[in-house]
This record gives C-alpha cells, sequence and structure tokens, in this order.
C-alpha cells in the first residue's frame, strides 16, 4: 500500500482516535509531510523504536507502540515467558506515560503481567527491576538523549540487558508479522488491574535499587571524612536522574550538592537545552555558572534516562573547569575502581573489564595493568551486559567494570546497561578519596597520563543525506574493505580487523585469525604507536563515523597528534567521495 492510500486507511478505519484523525486531517495537501508520516513503517530494530512522535506509521505514536508490543508479546508467547511477566519504566518525554500505559494494557491483553513504573524512573533502575521482579523482559519508554519532539522504546530480556541475539531477531520477526492495527490486542486499564494483569511498582524497587549501589561503595572513610568539603554541583537535564542521584548521594554522606534549579524538574520540552545531552557543552552552561558561585569540585550532568553521564572537575591549579569525556571519566573510574579494590580487599584472579571496539586503547592497558582479563565487544552496551550474563553462566570469570566512549559505564552487576547513577556516586567518592590525599580528581587524571600515557580519543562523521548519501557510505565502506590501507595519515596499518567478514588480517605477516564477534559493518585498524581507527556507518542518522585514538607524551602532543590523524582520515575519505 502507498503512502496516501494508508494515509487514507487512518483517516477512515475505526480502529484510530478521532485526535489522530484531526491531527492528519490538518496536513492535508501537505504532500511532503504526508509522505514522511506514512512512506514506512517506524522501523524495530535491535534497539527498538526510536522517531518522532505523531500520527502515521513512520512516527512515534500510540498504534505504533501497540504494533511493537504485540510483536513483542507473541514472541514472548512462542518461548513459554507469559507466567514472568515485563517491567514497563519511562522517562521525561512527552507521552511518555501513555506510552507505558499502551504497552501495559497490550501486554495485559494477551495474558501477560505489566510491572509498571508508578511514574518516571531511569533506564538502570528498569534493568534492576527485569532482573528483581524475575520479568521475561522490559520495557523502557525513552528517546535517551533525542530532541524534544522524539520518543523511544527499548527491550531489554530477562537477563536486564537490551535485546541480544536470538531474541533481538526474534523479536523483530514477530513485529514484522504484525500488520493489521484492528488485530492488535488492548484492554481497558480498569479491566487489566482487577485482572491481576496491570501492576503499579515503585518504592520498593527504589529502596532495593538504592541499597544496591551503596554497596559498591569502597571508601566510606574517605567521605566521612570530607563530607563537608566536596562541593558537587548536579544537574538531571530535566529528566529521571533528579531523586536517585540526590538520594544515594545523601544517603552515603555528602552534603553539599547543589542542583541546577533551572533544569531540576522533568520537562519534556527541556528548555534550557537544545538537546539534553551530557556530551554537549551547552548542556554545562548553568551548572558551570553554578559552579563557580558555589566553587564546586566537581559538575555532574546525567541525560533524561539517567544512563549517561557527563562531567566537568575543577583544576585548582587554573580555576578552571575542565572537560571530562567518555572516555577519561570512564578511564578515571575504571583506574579508581580497580586500584582501591585491589588496596583493600584484593583483586579475584579470573577478574575480566569489558568495554567496546570504538573505546579508548586506555581502558585495556589500564585493565591488563592490574592483570585483569581485558575484552573488547561491539558498539552498544547489551554486549556488555551479555559478557556478565556468560560469567554467570559459565561460573568462571568476574566483572570488575565495563564503559563505552559514549558516556556510559557500570559498576557492580545489579543493572545490565549504563549507570549514571551510581557513575555519580563513584565519582563523587573518587573525588572524596582523592581530596584526603591532597588532589583533585584533575590531579589524578593528569597522574593517570603520566603513568600509561597520555591517550586522545575523538571522532569525526561525515553527513550524507538520501538514497545517493547511502550509497556513498556504503561505497566508503566497501572501498576500504577491498582495499586495505598501508598507512593512514602519519601511521602505519598493523593489523586490519572486518567485523563483517570476521576477520583479523596481519598486514606483515598475512595471517588471518578471526575476530570472535558477532557480524557487523565496521572495519578497525590498529595502528602503531597505539593508535587506532574505526570505521562504521551510524545505526540511527545518515551519517559514516571515523573513531580514533592517538596516544601521546604530553596533553599537548597528544591533542596535536590527535588533530592531525583527524585531519588526515578526513582527507582520505574525500579522496574516495
Amino acid at each position: 500500500m502507498d503512502y496516501k492510500k494508508m494515509y487514507e486507511e487512518w483517516l477512515s478505519n475505526p480502529v484510530f482516535d478521532e485526535a489522530t484523525k484531526a491531527e492528519l486531517k490538518s496536513i492535508a495537501g501537505d504532500e511532503n509531510e504526508v509522505k514522511e508520516r506514512f512512506y514506512k513503517e517506524l522501523e524495530f530494530g535491535t534497539a527498538g523504536l526510536r522517531g518522532v512522535i505523531g500520527a502515521g506509521t513512520n512516527r512515534m505514536n500510540i498504534y505504533t507502540v501497540r504494533k511493537a508490543t504485540q510483536g513483542l508479546a507473541n514472541y514472548i508467547l512462542s518461548v513459554n515467558g507469559q507466567s514472568k511477566g515485563v517491567a514497563i519504566a519511562y522517562d521525561s518525554r512527552r507521552m511518555s506515560p501513555e506510552f507505558a500505559d499502551e504497552a501495559a494494557l497490550c501486554l495485559a491483553a494477551n495474558g501477560i503481567k505489566a510491572y509498571v513504573f508508578e511514574s518516571l524512573r531511569p533506564t538502570p533502575e528498569l534493568s534492576f527491576a527485569v532482573r528483581t521482579l524475575k520479568c521475561i523482559a522490559g520495557i523502557n519508554i525513552t528517546a535517551s538523549h533525542n530532541p524534544p519532539e522524539y520518543n523511544g522504546y527499548k527491550v531489554y530480556w530477562e537477563d536486564g540487558a537490551q535485546i541480544t541475539p536470538p531474541h533481538d531477531t526474534g523479536i523483530m520477526a514477530e513485529v514484522q508479522k504484525v500488520t493489521d492495527y484492528a488485530a492488535m490486542k488492548t484492554m481497558k486499564k480498569e479491566d487489566a488491574v482487577k485482572a491481576g494483569l496491570y501492576e503499579t511498582i515503585g518504592q520498593q524497587i527504589d529502596d532495593a535499587y538504592i541499597a544496591e549501589l551503596k554497596k559498591q561503595v569502597i571508601h566510606w572513610d574517605a567521605i566521612k571524612e570530607q563530607q563537608k568539603n566536596i562541593r558537587i554541583v548536579y544537574s538531571p537535564l530535566h529528566g529521571t536522574g533528579n531523586i536517585p542521584a540526590r538520594r544515594v548521594l545523601k544517603e552515603i554522606g555528602f552534603e553539599n550538592v547543589y542542583v541546577v534549579k533551572e533544569q531540576e524538574l522533568p520537562d519534556g520540552e527541556f528548555p534550557t537545552v537544545s538537546y539534553p545531552n551530557p556530551e554537549a557543552k551547552e548542556a554545562f552552561a548553568l551548572g558551570l555558572k553554578l559552579a563557580k558561585e558555589v566553587d564546586a569540585d566537581l559538575v555532574l550532568a546525567t541525560d533524561p534516562d539517567a544512563d549517561r553521564l557527563g562531567c566537568y572537575v575543577k583544576d585548582t591549579k587554573t580555576g578552571e573547569y575542565m572537560c571530562l569525556t567518555g572516555n577519561m571519566s570512564g578511564a578515571l573510574l575504571e583506574e579508581y575502581e580497580l586500584s582501591q579494590v585491589k588496596a583493600t580487599r584484593g583483586l579475584p584472579k579470573d577478574g575480566a573489564v569489558v568495554s567496546t571496539i570504538v573505546t579508548s586503547n586506555m581502558a585495556g592497558t589500564i585493565a591488563r595493568s592490574y592483570g585483569m582479563k581485558f575484552i573488547e565487544v561491539l558498539t552498544g552496551f547489551k554486549y556488555i551486559g551479555q559478557q556478565i550474563l556468560g560469567f554467570e553462566q559459565k561460573g568462571e570469570g568476574t566483572y570488575m567494570f565495563g564503559f563505552e566512549e559514549s558516556y556510559g559505564c557500570l559498576i557492580g552487576t545489579h543493572a545490565r546497561d549504563k549507570d549514571a547513577i551510581v557513575a555519580t556516586m563513584a565519582l563523587c567518592e573518587a573525588a572524596a578519596y582523592y581530596k584526603s590525599q591532597g588532589k583533585t580528581l584533575w590531579d589524578a587524571m593528569i597522574d593517570m597520563y603520566e603513568k600509561y600515557g597520555y591517550y586522545k580519543d575523538a571522532i569525526q562523521s561525515i553527513t550524507l543525506k538520501g538514497i545517493e548519501g547511502l550509497q556513498k557510505i556504503q561505497d566508503i565502506l566497501n572501498t576500504l574493505r577491498e582495499n586495505t590501507p598501508e598507512k593512514i595519515g602519519d601511521y602505519t596499518v598493523l593489523s586490519a580487523r572486518d567485523y563483517k567478514k570476521d576477520t583479523i588480517k596481519n598486514l606483515k605477516t598475512g595471517e588471518v585469525t578471526a575476530t570472535g564477534l558477532p557480524s557487523s559493518n565496521v572495519l578497525y585498524y590498529d595502528l602503531n604507536d597505539d593508535a587506532w581507527l574505526c570505521v562504521r556507518p551510524s545505526g540511527t542518522e545518515p551519517k559514516v563515523k571515523f573513531y580514533y585514538g592517538v596516544k601521546g607524551t604530553s596533553l599537548a602532543d597528544a591533542d596535536a597528534k590527535s588533530e592531525a590523524l583527524g585531519k588526515q582520515v578526513l582527507d582520505m575519505i574525500d579522496q574516495m567521495l
């Protein structure tokens, strides 16, 4: 059915409510808008749904949410998991509570109990709830750090991680089979509650989650010593982090936590930022202003679903607040956790650190220095969660730490996704510990660079829109795949990994081995002097991304090398276009 016929179908079919039809009538005559909304189905991918809120098949609305949930319900029934139920959480975005209820009532109509949080909660608490309640799956209504017009729908499996093979492909196949909106099941909320198929959850899970986080504290002594001295500025960026982050900091003893008032309360319009991303400098403008007023030691911001944490730390020598990238804060926490676990109780012989292939090489250097096994996985925290599940199933391997470059880490195994609440707690604990040693977090960062080398990691991307753009992106990957470069900029290529072909080729010996990871359209080059480059198309935008890292002898040297390599990579790609 073409987009015009689909548009007319939504206008005439009694399945769709009057508000939906009114919205669609308002765009009658706007050919481009009608086409954009109906030229395809909003794709259910390995991370679920994500799209602009509105009426139409290519939009986030109660009908596309119901379609996705019907497919999920069909899959759960096919694996006989219906008796375990599904946990559902949502963030501060527009329509999040409505989408959460829509998913719950579709599940209930299929005989699957839904455990729905009473109000907004962070992503890691949803992951925790799935495991605590022993659910077969979880649903999180969130679009993470996307602009305000977006919302999303993420699916988790019973291990608490986002879906991975074989469940991801199984669920996607079931969703694709669902084509008739009239056949998708739902029921009234009061009937679902009466039938015991809709249960509201809240404080009991909150208390258990916070208790689990507090178990990860290593230096209660340092917190007690510095609790009146450390000044912390925190912003939830209008999202879900406000209550849990402040609660855990208060309960472990920090007394001087200053919240950015303008960004404190949940607001799906995110009025103080163009988009609520803790990677963006503008997200910290208000926090840094407050930090200077109160002379804060560190400034923290969590994204709307509180799985990612951004951070600035004060350099007392210059008085400036220094930005920590996701690679920097992740490495800083990795070093802190491993060094202090070693000092206080000893590291396990089978300890492991897990990170993604586009994360800093510093992660592996730190892990190996402590005798830990270092495991690299594909991009996406669900693959880190998959490793934790593997340790449990095999009965060998102790998860010590995991992080990825996109501002996300996990301390502990209470969740199987990035957890910005536990990261907030741990960074504040680390600040207290280093302050008791007469150091700032920035001092600790420089100490780490001096110990391991000045690693600098960056990312460049090229946007290529439309059908021609998609073809150019594929051409870039194909050209690199078929003609492995011997040099990239000033660096020699030592080995080339092709995750689509599952090969690692040693360019000196010609030896080819397997990557051992799932198939993915990603190329990776190990370069001399611990430098690297990874090329992958974006999964959500018309972009090809270039992740790269270098190792310098000082901050200035690392900056210069990184800038040079970034320019050389773009020049190399320009010659292909």
